[in-house]
């Protein structure tokens, strides 16, 4: 069996258009999370993947994100066998912060990485 590369992309240069897959858990979203993000915990992700596949319908790549990017990558090598254009965001929401990209919150508390 061939192993293959995971395709990775650095937080910094992830296009502010670009569909972002959070695969964390409740309450690490509620604490902050990318505006416009997917919102589809790692846990029920095989059970939710058609909303995944509805996201991408128009052939746009998931940028695959959680908290430092260990579940984001088995989730994004899941979708790349799946034949989905799909990145893992390198670092996660820690490496997201850290470049000072935007956050958001849905209560409108100031948003952190949990």
């Amino acid at each position: 069996m061939n192993f293959v590369p995971l395709p990775s992309v650095d937080a910094a240069a992830v296009p502010s258009d670009g569909l972002v897959l959070d695969v964390r858990e409740d309450d690490e979203w509620a604490a902050g999370h990318v505006e416009g993000a997917l919102h589809i915990p790692m846990s029920d992700f095989v059970a939710r993947f058609g909303e995944v596949t509805e996201g991408l319908a128009d052939g746009r790549r998931a940028f695959v994100m959680c908290r430092v990017g260990g579940r984001s990558a088995q989730v994004t090598q899941y979708l790349v066998q799946q034949g989905i254009d799909a990145v893992n965001i390198e670092g996660g929401m820690l490496a997201w912060d850290g470049a000072g990209r935007p956050m958001v919150t849905d209560n409108g508390s100031p948003a952190s990485v949990l």
